[in-house]
């Protein structure tokens, strides 16, 4: 269903930005996939045929059938019914392919061919915005059966992602919906039942080992899965062996990471082997002299830490440490926000079914929550929200920009809001919130920005009434990815917000710049709504003028 033409409006009616606007409106399309379709298939991080998996038991689709005919593709069902995630295997599973979902969905665009956790909410807001209704509400439906046939809410529909989750948005996609079917007349009572039993078991899954955060009564990021991801070792060029030799030539910071190869050594250990060797070259020709060569591997422990950096969505960032391997022995700030903003939702839900008990079940847990936060995640004397290390039993001192999600979840005191902003300079850079101060060669980390975080970023300041800071930071970001798309035509997964560039060096991790891109657009079109109208009128006029030196077409990294 279409929403009504006055909800589509924008106040961005001016004719110089309709060529931004206009490739935005073509996206959705481009990047929707549907099951039927044969591009859907196609994986391109991993070298293998097209195989699509249904859950145990489901009787094949007629779709499906055609499917097989048409694309040239297996159909098979997963070996067993999944109720949990850590249930299956996933190294069993061979070929790896693609799970089945009933409905259309948007990817995120480029090299991420299938549907995402936390990418979809932004672009479920995006389609709102657009009026595209349908296509959200069936979104957040394909996620109602991924929690219902494959454990929970996945990384993404593909087998390998079978042992992890991402950020937990799920409550906000369908708040976000059903909000607006409301306000379109097309609200529906069962599909309120449905999403309460289905995001009350995705929570629990949150709040029960191994995703408890020790003994703080908050929660943690934890895959399920074991040794490197299937998905990292085809697609992301030599990252472990440039983590294996970080970590050697900072040993102050390997703790446990890496292994020797030794007689009689037992720690677990998983994956490739490296090896070193430290030689003395002359001066004068001669050989060298060298020491003997040594051979290690990474542990088991740094996998399940790289592991869970990919469940947190912030892949790769140093915010969890190095390459963001202790990120399973931290409460982080974004995750619990989360969940704070999830039992609101749960509260919510429960009040419209009538459920006066439910309700203030939920109600107790998200207060319950918010004071574990502030008491663990809180730190009053820097006047930001830090991560806390569970291994250390001390918060974090890594700046990091989801200090910001306690504002956009409403749980932040109005004190605490006011000390937040006052850090602001510290992530503000020409083209929007920075993910961090550090820069260390990471796409989440300083200088680049992403047009996810940024919507978050721009909602916690507006919910606190800090609308000129809010307007400030929307018009740096829409007016660099205007700036670089008059420059190359497109819109990028992420942005150098120092240099208010789309082209990116990074050193750690996939070594492409996503065009496309799914949560991008949908930040522009948020971003620029929330805009007074004399600065959207500034920002069409910029449109006219020649694009400023520098800042070349995109080339650096993925998620």
């Amino acid at each position: 269903m279409q929403l009504p033409a006055a909800a589509q409006s924008t106040p961005a009616q001016r004719q110089e930005l309709k060529p931004i606007l206009d490739y935005i409106s073509t996206a959705w399309d481009t990047l929707t996939r549907s099951i039927t379709d044969c591009q859907s298939l196609v994986d391109p991080k991993m070298k293998a045929a097209a195989v699509l998996y249904l859950p145990a038991g489901m009787a094949e689709p007629a779709a499906v059938r055609k499917l097989s005919r048409e694309c040239n593709v297996r159909i098979e069902h997963l070996p067993v019914e999944i109720h949990r995630l850590g249930e299956v295997d996933t190294s069993k599973i061979q070929p790896q392919g693609l799970l089945y979902l009933e409905n259309k969905y948007v990817v995120p665009g480029g090299r991420f061919n299938e549907m995402y956790g936390w990418d979809s909410y932004f672009i479920i807001r995006g389609l709102v915005r657009a009026g595209r209704l349908e296509l959200a509400r069936g979104m957040v439906d394909n996620f109602f059966f991924e929690v219902e046939h494959y454990g929970a809410m996945l990384n993404a529909n593909r087998a390998y992602y079978l042992t992890r989750s991402q950020p937990p948005f799920l409550s906000s996609m369908f708040v976000e919906v059903y909000d607006a079917l409301e306000k379109s007349g097309h609200g529906d009572t069962a599909w309120l039942a449905r999403a309460y039993a289905d995001l009350e078991k995705d929570y629990e899954m949150w709040n029960r080992d191994p995703h408890l955060a020790g003994d703080t009564g908050l929660s943690r990021y934890y895959d399920f899965g074991e040794g490197p991801p299937a998905e990292a070792l085809q697609d992301e060029t030599a990252i472990y062996r440039k983590v294996a030799a970080y970590f050697f030539f900072h040993p102050a910071q390997a703790d446990h990471y890496i292994v020797e190869t030794l007689p009689g050594v037992t720690e677990p250990v998983a994956g490739a082997a490296y090896t070193e060797q430290v030689c003395e070259v002359p001066l004068a020709t001669g050989r060298a002299e060298c020491e003997q060569r040594r051979e290690f591997k990474l542990s088991s422990d740094y996998y399940k830490g790289d592991r869970s950096m990919r469940e947190s969505g912030f892949d790769v960032s140093f915010r969890f440490g190095p390459f963001g391997a202790a990120t399973h022995h931290y409460a982080p700030v974004c995750l619990n926000s989360l969940l704070y903003k999830t039992e609101k939702d749960l509260e919510q839900i429960s009040r419209w079914l009538g459920h006066t008990t439910d309700a203030e079940k939920w109600s107790k847990r998200a207060e319950q929550r918010k004071k574990l936060i502030t008491r663990y995640l809180w730190d009053d004397k820097a006047g930001l929200f830090f991560d806390f290390d569970g291994q250390t039993g001390h918060r974090s001192s890594y700046r990091y920009v989801t200090t910001f999600y306690p504002l956009w979840a409403g749980l932040a005191t109005p004190e605490q809001a006011k000390a937040l902003v006052k850090n602001l300079p510290a992530f503000e850079q020409p083209g929007g919130l920075a993910m961090s101060t550090e820069d260390t060669g990471a796409q989440w980390d300083l200088p680049y920005g992403w047009g996810n975080i940024e919507m978050l970023g721009v909602d916690g300041l507006r919910r606190y009434g800090f609308n000129a800071d809010a307007d400030r930071i929307s018009y740096e970001f829409l007016s660099m990815v205007a700036e670089n798309f008059r420059r190359d035509g497109t819109i990028r997964e992420k942005y150098n917000v120092v240099a208010r560039s789309s082209e990116a060096h990074v050193e750690v991790g996939y070594q492409i710049n996503v065009v496309g891109f799914g949560w991008t657009n949908a930040a522009f079109l948020e971003l620029l709504h929330g805009l007074p109208k004399d600065m959207v009128e500034r920002l069409a006029r910029e449109q006219d003028q020649p694009v400023p030196a520098g800042g070349k077409e995109g080339s650096g990294a993925s998620r």
